[in-house]
């Protein structure tokens, strides 16, 4: 399965957001602070149970813990933190919308989380999008993309609510095989490339059905979808669905790439390390740690310890788990 669970983050038996709150509060009052224990509470809590310790806060001293986080601590330490707070999809929303906000888009952040997403996953993005900003996350995206692209993108936002990409509804063979003939059709068997076909069935169907359409693909032309995806298609369009792709056959090993990409060369691109590591931490962060060290032949662990350092490395190698 490219969707299997294995969380880093679970949650603690025997919660009591209370305790957590006054904790985290003295963790925060007088002189200095007390990082250590935020790192151990909040990186070990579920995101259900840091909303409630949130709640908790809030209700015993009247104040918004996130305000607090944040006027105590800094740099990326602080958005590791902060990003651990949020639910998870307005923290997603967050980030769709500062990766559009401001001089140019950055189209990779798009892809990244739209792309690899199920449709539930999407359902609640585009919900509190809206919630958050005021506008339709479509709409803001139609804005900032062109061409084909803008309409992968926008199928998949819009199609979230119709029924599509609907993972527990099983696979359809027989539909399989028509859509894979349909691709064929529209890519390999004739000059040029019909995109809106293409389109159509990445954006529509579910992980779960797009394996077995590719399979069948597979199957009619001799290649695989990649292979025509790559030769066929171009710029940003080739990576959107070569993402979704890649997310069909493994999810881990995807994320692991981005990661990847995210710590090499000058610089680290912390904003996409904190995203995948804070999002993925109850979903599949254990499968990405393995397949990372299967790729690289090396440990995320090493690799992140590599790059950063402090309170910043300590909060994200504990969201890691035991290696």
């Amino acid at each position: 399965m490219s969707h299997a669970r294995s969380p880093t983050v679970v949650g603690v038996q025997n919660f009591n957001a209370h305790e957590d709150a006054v904790a985290l509060r003295e963790a925060m009052k007088g002189f200095g602070t007390d990082e250590e224990t935020i790192i151990q509470i909040l990186t070990s809590r579920s995101n259900a149970q840091r909303q409630a310790i949130s709640q908790a806060f809030t209700h015993e001293f009247g104040r918004d813990i996130i305000e607090d986080l944040k006027s105590e601590l800094g740099g990326h330490f602080e958005d590791v933190i902060v990003a651990l707070m949020l639910p998870p999809e307005e923290y997603l929303c967050k980030e769709l919308h500062h990766c559009m906000e401001g001089m140019g888009t950055d189209e990779h952040t798009l892809i990244e989380i739209l792309c690899t997403r199920t449709k539930k996953e999407i359902a609640a993005i585009v919900e509190a999008y809206e919630r958050l900003y005021n506008r339709p996350l479509a709409e803001h995206m139609c804005s900032e993309t062109s061409g084909d692209f803008r309409r992968l993108l926008t199928l998949i936002v819009t199609s979230a609510h119709q029924g599509a990409r609907d993972e527990e509804a099983g696979v359809d063979a027989g539909r399989a095989q028509e859509a894979a003939q349909a691709l064929y059709d529209a890519g390999e068997a004739k000059w040029g490339t019909d995109e809106e076909v293409f389109n159509k069935i990445l954006a529509h169907e579910s992980f779960a059905q797009l394996r077995q359409i590719f399979e069948e693909y597979k199957n009619i032309s001799g290649r695989t979808i990649e292979q025509a995806i790559k030769s066929e298609l171009d710029g940003e369009l080739k990576e959107a669905m070569s993402a979704i792709v890649e997310c069909v056959e493994s999810a881990a090993a995807w994320f692991a790439g981005r990661l990847r990409a995210a710590m090499q060369g000058l610089g680290t691109d912390d904003r996409t390390l904190i995203r995948i590591v804070v999002s993925r931490s109850e979903l599949d962060l254990g499968l990405i740690k393995a397949e990372y060290e299967r790729l690289y032949d090396k440990t995320l662990e090493s690799e992140i310890r590599g790059e950063t350092s402090g309170d910043y490395k300590r909060a994200l190698v504990a969201i890691l788990g035991p290696a």
